[in-house]
């Protein structure tokens, strides 16, 4: 593995922080950690649509994963120690996110749509090139909630890679009072898998056709949104 791939897989330094700060990002990331861990090890978990990943391994292409924001904490789970790149915004909350998830076998790349996006997308296509998947919360990091962004669409672009729209329906949750109304599953609880279809990008593709792409991966995770509300409305009458 290369210095530049393995150093996504590595904790960044907190040196530009206080040290209350650095106790505060290490705190949070093993918190973060544990209770992801505690929580996923008792789930179950049932997958629809897992064809769609296998289609894009038998074209010989990488997945992006694209999601929102409120699944993360089901989605790092369920994704863990594959390998995947996710992009982590430049912020306090960004570094213990980052280093949760990096103990998940996942890599980090920091930026976010705001600041830093451009070329935290490029450190991501030079990767992808390397044949690492990738995976974007497309609403992140700070909303509008379940509002797509582009990120995901160019990166698809620039490496021909297709978008696989994923997203994790916990039966029974908790939900933080936060922008995304993140949702933590309740322990013990069953949790179903939904892959879209995968949404490829033509390397000439021009504005219109990246913001027609945008509005199907739009769809296609309002659609498994909807199929998660119904999976959860039929599981609670069995």
């Amino acid at each position: 593995m290369s210095q530049e791939k393995n150093n996504i897989y590595k904790f960044a330094s907190l040196a530009k922080y206080s040290f209350k700060q650095r106790f505060s990002i290490r705190t949070a990331d093993l918190v973060f950690y544990g209770l992801i861990k505690l929580i996923g090890k008792s789930l179950r978990f049932e997958v629809e649509g897992l064809e769609s990943l296998q289609k894009i391994e038998q074209n010989g292409k990488i997945p992006i994963y694209a999601t929102w924001h409120n699944r993360i904490f089901l989605s790092i789970w369920f994704l863990r120690n594959r390998g995947i790149v996710v992009i982590t915004s430049q912020s306090f909350e960004g570094e213990y996110i980052a280093r949760s998830i990096q103990r998940f076998g996942f890599g980090a790349v920091r930026g976010s749509s705001t600041r830093g996006g451009v070329g935290a997308l490029v450190k991501m296509i030079k990767l992808m090139r390397k044949n690492l998947p990738m995976c974007f919360t497309v609403d992140g990091p700070q909303g509008a909630r379940y509002v797509a962004k582009t990120g995901a669409v160019l990166l698809a672009k620039k490496t021909g890679n297709p978008i696989l729209p994923i997203l994790v329906e916990p039966q029974k949750f908790w939900t933080i009072n936060s922008w995304d109304k993140l949702q933590i599953p309740k322990p013990f609880t069953r949790a179903r898998v939904f892959f879209a279809e995968p949404i490829s990008v033509e390397e000439d593709a021009d504005e219109t056709v990246i913001e027609n792409k945008r509005r199907e991966l739009q769809q296609k995770l309002d659609e498994t949104v909807k199929l998660g509300k119904q999976w959860r409305r039929h599981s609670k009458r069995l």
